[in-house]
């Protein structure tokens, strides 16, 4: 192949993370170097959060708030009003002390006297509300000692952060989030007209902040193909902000729209407004699909032979604008069948022109394995691609991130991890795989080992038996530190009607012979699933109690179950006694559908009791209460577990 000659920039729209780069630009520029392209990349999510919340962004939401009705504020404008000349004059010292610059200021930050406090601060009582009011004193005391000065001043410092971005929510711009951004424009949204009402209209202060920052990046990096990724539903609408500048700043820009999202949620697109931002919509893993564009856009391939892309085509060779009379013309995807570029040739992923020393370490939990999700700049790098065992009912098991499972040899990975150390300088690693096969960590893990490259990473498995006792030690010597995975819901029956391929006793061994290795332990857990009943969810939650008081997991978090259409669940209700709910005519996202499970269980209700108990058992609170009584507030009498009190420790005690 001819090396293309042209530029390509890179672009993470907000909101993604702040502690972090999302590693999608990273990996595609890395990938793109390696085959000798112009790559660069940047970073605007961070750098809108980093204007916005400076002095002068929040003189400039200061005067958004006074322009409210009194009537219209909340609380949380209130008292940023009321404190305003303490925030303007603390800003700037909260994000150089989160971003590393300042570690001294923790003193005076965890002293509770140089911040001021808004509504987020009432976070802090639950604590003490729920244990440490029988002992008296300080519950960051408790939770931090009396030398964990720096993570009590990190926490406090999120929460000033949280009071502000709820008062940029209220105040400016409803929709703001630090992740889940606009989201609802764009999450299973059938139609586009919600997206487009709100990019037609005028420019809120985020917006205005987001458009001198994309100009201010075409200006420095000049490019001829743009790339928007967008991983969320929370992103979207903010990548079709910066293509709209970019097109009116300079038309003949091509912009090429790709990401977890678009590959989730737009693979039906039919929609051709879309193409009025961006012209070229990817699907699945970028590095083919991206050659081939790049190869028609500079006349070496036509049309015909682009690779899982979404274009407009026209039937006027200049439309007119909408409203006059103008077709927008229609979507059609073209996909010229090419072989996936190896897993094991896709370069090594490359932060090189993110600002690695802006990134914000934000501690929203105490909790020391939830953290880890928010607090650190870690070096993002996947494994394996796809999930090895792809059976799971609830996932999206028929789409390329999860179904096309390759590998990369153990030394190719640990030089990979030297290259990309050698390059930032930071030695923390999060594989982002979906579920890490448990031979390719074993083979890693001996690589690291001898090659003597101490590294600290974490990241995603199965709890599957393969991981034995000494499997496990074996990566902790390796440098392993924290384990997620999914137990969902904890009930043999449903683990069954899953496919998940394990059973709670089994997964209580694997989380027990992690923890004894010293590595954390987060438990992905699920609740509504298609038949569970209120005594599979009591049960389940006996279950998870006993992990927690046996020292089995550490961290865990209760979702709602999602049905999407690409998941078996989906794809064959009848199979899991639901009946879908037929989805209105579809042109733009699609994704959850809804369903009618025969049980009639109100899980909305259960919910409540599951997130309040996994918060504190997490702060190791309430683990010999009865699990009935964190569903206290359901009318009528919740039922008895049917799971023995010891059943877990019963189940360590035997052998494997």
């Amino acid at each position: 192949m001819n090396t293309p000659t042209m530029r390509v920039l890179s672009l993470i729209p907000p909101m993604t993370q702040l502690n972090t780069p999302y590693p999608s630009t990273a990996y595609i520029t890395g990938f793109l170097r390696s085959r000798g392209v112009d790559a660069v990349q940047a970073d605007l999510a961070l750098a809108l959060v980093l204007k916005l919340f400076s002095p002068a962004g929040l003189e400039s939401v200061r005067s958004h708030a006074l322009a409210q009705a009194e009537a219209e504020r909340t609380a949380s404008v209130h008292a940023f009003l009321d404190q305003f000349p303490r925030y303007r004059a603390t800003i700037g010292l909260v994000i150089a002390f989160l971003q590393g610059r300042d570690s001294t200021l923790a003193h005076r930050i965890a002293a509770r006297e140089l911040l001021p406090e808004g509504p987020r601060f009432a976070a802090l009582e639950v604590y003490v509300d729920a244990a440490l009011s029988e002992e008296g004193g300080d519950p960051l005391a408790w939770a931090f000692g009396a030398l964990g000065v720096q993570d009590k001043a990190r926490h406090i410092a999120t929460l000033y952060l949280n009071d502000l971005a709820d008062v940029l929510r209220d105040a400016v711009d409803e929709r703001f989030a630090f992740v889940r951004y606009a989201e609802s424009l764009a999450s299973s949204q059938p139609t586009f007209e919600p997206m487009a009402a709100a990019l037609a209209a005028p420019f809120t202060l985020v917006d205005e902040i987001l458009h001198t920052l994309t100009l201010a990046t075409l200006s420095q990096h000049k490019p001829d193909l743009v790339l928007l990724s967008v991983p969320f539903p929370g992103a979207l609408y903010a990548a079709l902000r910066i293509a709209q500048t970019i097109k009116a700043q300079n038309p003949h820009i091509t912009i090429a729209l790709g990401g977890g999202f678009v590959n989730t949620e737009l693979r039906e697109l039919a929609e051709p407004r879309v193409f009025d931002f961006v012209d070229f919509v990817t699907l699945d893993s970028g590095e083919r699909p991206l050659l081939a564009l790049m190869e028609y856009l500079q006349r070496k391939r036509s049309k015909q032979r682009l690779v899982r892309t979404f274009v407009r085509e026209s039937p006027h060779p200049n439309p007119l604008p909408e409203g006059e009379g103008a077709d927008a013309g229609t979507v059609r995807y073209i996909n010229f069948v090419e072989p996936e570029v190896p897993f094991e040739e896709v370069g090594t992923p490359t932060w090189d022109g993110l600002p690695l020393d802006r990134y914000l370490s934000l501690l929203d939990m105490l909790n020391p394995m939830h953290r880890l999700w928010s607090d650190g700049r870690w070096n993002k790098l996947t494994v394996a691609h796809g999930c090895y065992w792809k059976k799971c009912s609830f996932c999206d098991v028929s789409l390329d991130y999860i179904s096309r499972y390759e590998t990369a040899s153990a030394a190719t990975l640990a030089d990979r991890i030297e290259t990309i150390v050698s390059e930032t300088g930071q030695t923390g690693f999060h594989f982002v795989d979906e579920a890490a096969p448990p031979k390719a960590l074993k083979a890693l893990a001996d690589e690291l080992i001898s090659r003597q490259l101490p590294i600290s990473w974490w990241g995603n498995i199965r709890f599957e038996k393969t991981f034995t006792p000494e499997l496990c030690q074996l990566l902790a010597d390796s440098g392993c530190i924290a384990m997620s995975g999914g137990l969902e819901v904890a009930s043999d029956r449903l683990l069954t009607l899953m496919k998940k391929g394990v059973t709670v006793e089994q997964v209580a061994r694997v989380t027990k012979g992690f923890s004894d290795a010293g590595i954390l332990v987060h438990a992905y857990l699920m609740y509504g699933f298609p038949t569970q009943t209120v005594q599979d969810t009591v049960d389940a939650l006996e279950y998870v109690r006993q992990l927690f008081e046996n020292g089995c997991i550490q961290s865990g978090f209760f979702h709602r179950f999602s049905c999407t259409v690409h998941s078996p669940v989906g794809l064959d209700p009848a199979a899991y006694g639901i009946e879908l709910i037929p989805l209105p005519p579809v042109t733009f996202a699609k994704n959850d559908i809804g369903f009618i499970d025969p049980s009639g269980v109100d899980h909305d209700a259960l919910g409540v009791g599951l997130r309040k108990a996994i918060y504190n058992y997490m702060h190791g609170i309430g683990l010999d209460e009865d699990v009935r009584a964190w569903f206290s507030h359901l009318p009528g009498k919740v039922p008895k577990p049917t799971v023995g009190r010891n059943r877990i420790a019963k189940a360590l005690a035997q052998p494997a």
